[in-house]
């Protein structure tokens, strides 16, 4: 068979079996007396194999270790591997599913698509025109993504409907042009810090409240009074979660 043939028969295309010669994964066959590759029943085999290991998911390296072990037992561990891949894949799949359901049965926000959860919590918030509490908005938003999870927004519940806390973020909306050391930064820090309940904290996981390197980037997000009082809420937070019981 020629190198168009053997691709035809096993459904690869030349350009594979070229690629398979050129990695080493597909020994080169003999050639004709004109130069054209010369390819038999055992190379077809082994091209399919190829084909059969790629399609379950295999990457090409893995493919060479498994083609390598005659015994097989090397593709039976990776077998076990790949399904259990597969099963998070799936998972992953079913919540991704789960929170698209989420969206079209509602309307959809400006700022969608947010978890169904999230979308609950801030609904639940009363309306406030403060600069504050709509940077508060986006980084809730950019966590839905990353560390929070629907018990954190479900501990967060009470908070979002406080009216108290329309007076925390005016207060910080204050705090704009001011310098790093303005004597009101302590304060309103503790206050805020105070506002978080003893729920929130113990639904965050253990990792802290934000993944690594968040921490920094929420805080250049803030002009400096307000980050000082951002970074002390959150060293007063880390510190709860710190102490509470393992």
């Amino acid at each position: 068979m020629r190198i168009g043939e053997i691709a035809a028969l096993v459904g690869v295309t030349s350009r594979a079996v070229r690629h398979y010669h050129h990695i080493g994964l597909l020994p080169e066959p003999r050639r004709r007396a004109n130069g054209y590759r010369a390819y038999s029943l055992r190379d077809a085999v082994r091209l399919a194999r190829i084909r059969r290991l790629t399609e379950l998911g295999l990457s090409l390296d893995e493919v060479r270790d498994v083609l390598a072990d005659d015994a097989g037992r090397e593709l039976a561990e990776m077998l076990v591997e790949l399904d259990a891949d597969l099963a998070r894949q799936e998972r992953e799949i079913q919540e991704r599913r789960r929170v698209l359901g989420g969206l079209l049965d509602g309307p959809l926000t400006p700022d969608a698509p947010l978890s169904p959860a999230l979308v609950e919590l801030l609904a639940a918030a009363p309306a406030t025109a403060s600069p504050a509490a709509a940077k508060d908005r986006e980084h809730l938003s950019l966590l839905d993504t990353t560390t929070a999870g629907d018990a954190v927004y479900a501990a967060l519940r009470p908070v979002a409907e406080d009216p108290a806390v329309l007076v925390l973020y005016e207060r910080l909306d204050e705090l704009e042009e001011a310098a790093s050391d303005d004597p009101r930064i302590a304060a309103l820090a503790d206050d805020m810090a105070a506002a978080v309940p003893d729920e929130v904290l113990a639904a965050i996981p253990d990792k802290g409240p934000v993944a690594t390197g968040l921490g920094q980037a929420l805080l250049a997000d803030y002009p400096p009074a307000q980050a000082e009082v951002v970074r002390r809420v959150m060293q007063q937070l880390t510190a709860r979660i710190h102490q509470r019981p393992s």
